[in-house]
Parts: structure tokens; sequence; C-alpha cells
């Protein structure tokens, strides 16, 4: 059959019903003590997708989904992969407010909740309904490849919500463990079911008929028990996480093949750390975003002849530096902004993603990210618009003029960090009552670490834009 003429193609549904035909009795995930066989999960997501479908949502309309860690949320994933209906999860800890663009621009055919948010239904009603459903194999849907898969909201500089679309085959090639399934071990995710790098986690593992060990919090404790619990081999975590794990010394990391991190800058001392602490591994740094993908990883062999590089290009991916920003080419890249054309021609320039990133390449071909060409602050692994930052603490009493920005940080990537001028006469805020103020406001990744009193925020002449690089030189 010629190519042209296969039918749908590289379908991330197809993904859940393969595995169960191959391993049904294979573990798929697991949360603490609960475990999701790969057939228990193919026909759970069966029975979802009839009250789903029951419920009028369709091929192409998208779901948004706002709800924690939890195996329920697996399920449904897979379910609406089989309808071909549009995965659009949301960060449960953001305030209705800050979430209310993105449901706007998503217009979502229905709303699902763990219960903390209003929404048409909630889990455990979808799950309990479900449980009335036959687990008889949902009719494939009618689309292809390169139909929608998921939408994942980011915020660009202005704080406005872009809906980053990734199609089936996107999310199929990102994931995809090679022409060989060779054994890979347990995995655990310990990046919440709302971020992308949890479902590439995990959809790295499923497409190589694995485990992915989901865990509820990324404190040390919960993270070790994971790890004991599945002898996982496998770990991806942010600097952060990985410095958690490191101080707790009576950790048992002896099961760990791969020790993956990225997202921000790696200390060498750190990966001195993890080196001692796991010395069988491999130790390797990822670099990448939700519209490029794996851009760059830089493999253990390469960490102390290359510090703080984040390695050579990934395969199929190609890289290019224009005064200055990192400019990426190749399949893994998203299919745009969700109906933004602006935004989206934007990002691009001749085919070519403008990733925001300042970078070098060396005459070896290896990258090192120097910083960011915007104002965006990366946070671990998270994005933050310094003008909702500021827009909230404008609000504070006594605050006359406020700049937020980042402030490199060996855990973190980046800190945010508030600048404030106060009225004459008023007291200088400290670090908690700024967060307290931001807490009904904002997510707590957006709340600022280190706040810093000036007499002036210094601003260009004549657009009185803040010059935010004059701030990080005077308080570093």
């Amino acid at each position: 059959m010629a190519r042209k003429d296969w039918p749908g193609g590289l379908l991330i549904g197809d993904v859940f019903r393969n595995a169960a035909r191959a391993v049904p009795t294979r573990t798929a995930a697991t949360l603490g003590e609960a475990t999701l066989t790969f057939g228990e999960l193919d026909r759970a997501a069966n029975r979802i997708a009839r009250v789903l479908a029951g419920s009028g949502v369709r091929a192409g309309e998208r779901v948004v989904v706002r709800a924690g860690t939890s195996l329920a949320v697996v399920p449904l994933f897979a379910a609406l992969a089989k309808l071909g209906a549009v995965y659009v999860p949301l960060d449960p800890a953001l305030h209705d407010d800050e979430v209310a663009p993105a449901i706007a621009a998503a217009s979502p055919a229905l709303q699902v909740s763990d219960g903390t948010h209003a929404a048409d239904v909630t889990l455990d009603d979808l799950t309990d309904r479900a449980a009335a459903e036959p687990d008889a194999a949902v009719d494939p849907p009618a689309i292809t490849e390169n139909d929608p898969h998921v939408v994942f909201f980011t915020s660009g500089s202005s704080g406005r919500a872009k809906g980053a679309v990734l199609s089936h085959r996107v999310n199929h090639l990102r994931t995809h463990p090679g022409a060989l399934l060779e054994p890979r071990g347990a995995m655990v995710c310990p990046y919440p079911l709302f971020h992308m790098g949890a479902w590439t986690v995990a959809m790295q593992q499923w497409q190589a008929r694995d485990t992915v060990v989901l865990v509820g919090a990324t404190d040390a404790a919960t993270v070790v028990d994971a790890i004991t619990r599945s002898r996982a081999a496998r770990l991806n975590c942010v600097p952060a996480v990985w410095r958690r794990i490191l101080d707790d010394h009576d950790a048992d990391l002896s099961t760990i093949r791969f020790a993956d991190t990225g997202t921000s800058a790696t200390p060498p001392e750190l990966l001195g750390a993890m080196r001692a602490a796991m010395p069988g591994a491999r130790l390797r740094i990822f670099y990448g975003s939700t519209e490029a993908g794996s851009v760059a990883m830089l493999e253990d062999r390469d960490i102390e002849r290359k510090p703080g590089s984040v390695g050579v290009p990934a395969p199929s991916t190609e890289v290019r530096i224009d005064d200055g920003q990192l400019f990426v080419r190749g399949p893994l890249l998203f299919d745009g902004y969700l109906d933004d054309p602006g935004a989206t021609a934007a990002a691009f320039a001749d085919g070519w993603y403008a990733t925001g990133d300042r970078a070098e390449l060396d005459d070896e071909g290896y990258l090192t990210i120097v910083g960011r060409a915007g104002d965006v602050i990366r946070t671990g692994g998270e994005s933050v618009a310094p003008s909702e930052v500021e827009a909230v603490l404008a609000t504070m009493d006594g605050v006359r003029d406020v700049a937020v920005f980042g402030l490199a940080d060996p855990d973190w990537g980046e800190v945010v960090c508030a600048a404030i001028v106060c009225h004459a006469g008023a007291p200088a805020p400290a670090i908690a009552q700024v967060r307290a103020h931001c807490a009904d406001r904002l997510a707590p990744f957006k709340h600022p670490r280190r706040v810093v009193v000036l007499d002036a925020i210094p601003r260009t002449p004549a657009t009185n834009q803040i010059q935010r690089r004059l701030l990080v030189e005077r308080v570093t």
C-alpha cells in the first residue's frame, strides 16, 4: 500500500490499542500503590470515549482538563486520542481569572476538573458513568496524523495565553523509542499532568510498552519512595528537584541507569553530586521547549568536557544562530498557536522557530544557552510573564512603581525578583507580604522569591520601557 493511501498515519490512539494487544498485563502507569495495566488502560479509555461521544464530543473538538496528577487522568488522555478530540490541560493551581483567556481561546466542547474548579463534569463523575459502558473497541476517528492531538498553553512576555498545538504526528515522533523495543525499565515522572514534560515522559514509556511512575508531589521523600517502590531505571528532574533528592542522604538510587535533567542550567557541582550518588547511571542534559520539542542533548561522556553546554542538536533537528538568538527547524516543531496566526507568524522566520534564547555554538557543534532574548522568566520549567506579576504587585498598598525580572539561580534556572519603589513614608514590604498579596491572584510559581526596594525603576527615556538588564546588574 502506498504511503499516501495509508489511513490515519501516526495516531496516538493506536499506541494504546497496540500496547494493550501486545502486553495487556504489563503495568502502564502507577501512582503510589495504585496501578494500571495496558489492558486496563485501553478498556477504561474505550468506556470513557463512549461517555464523551454520548456527551457530544466529536473528533477535532477540544476538551479542557483542570486536574492534578491522578491515574484517572490517564485513561481520559487515551480516550480523547481514540476519539480524535484534542486534550487541553490547564494547571489546576491557576486561579479562574488566570485561565479564563486560555479557556476562551480553547472554546472547549467540554470542561473536566478534579472537583477543585467548576466544570461540565468531574473526573469522578466521568469515571462512574464510564463504569456502566461496554469496553469494546471504539471506531477509529476520521482524522489524520496531521490533526491536533494536544494544546499546551504558554505565556509570552505580554502574559497573553497562547496555545501551542501539537499534532498526532509530532507527538508520535517526539516520543518514539526507535526501531527496536529494547528494555527500558520503569521511569519516574515528577512533572504534573498539565505539563508537556509529563506527557512526553509518559508517551516515551508507553510507546516502548513500559511503565511510567507518577508522583503526587516533588518532595524528596515522595520521589525516592516512587523510585524504591518501582525499582525505577530512569528519572528526569529539573535541577531543583535533583538537589532535594540528593540532600536526602538515605535515598537509595542504585537502580537508576539514566539520570536526566534540563529546562534550566545545571551547575557542575550538582552534576558532580549526581555522579557520586549514582556512579552506575548515565547522566544526560536535555534542552527543548513545548514549541520545539527536544532540541539538544549533552551525553554523559561530554559532561565534564563541555561544562555549561546543552549538547549537540537532536536527530532531524537543525539549528542556527542569528544575531545571537537560537532558531530551530525540523519535524518536531509544533503546528502553530491555536487560532492565532499573528503569534504564529511572529514565532517563525522563513520556517525557522525563534526560541527566544540567546545561544552560542562552538567549533564542534555544541550549543550553550547564554540567556533570554526577551523578558519571559523561565523558572523550574515554567514561563512567567513579568507584566502579569507587575500588574498584581502594583495593587499593593504603598507601591508607587514596580518591575519584575528574572535572576539566575542554580536550582531553578531563574527566580522571580520584584523591584519595588514605595510611596513616600510607606514601609518597605517584606517578601512574605509580597507573596501573601499574590496568593489569591497568581499561581505559586509566579510569586517573587526575592524583593528589592529601589528609589527608581530604570526605564528608557523615549518609551518608558523597563530596562530589566540594568535591574539584573544592579541587584547581582
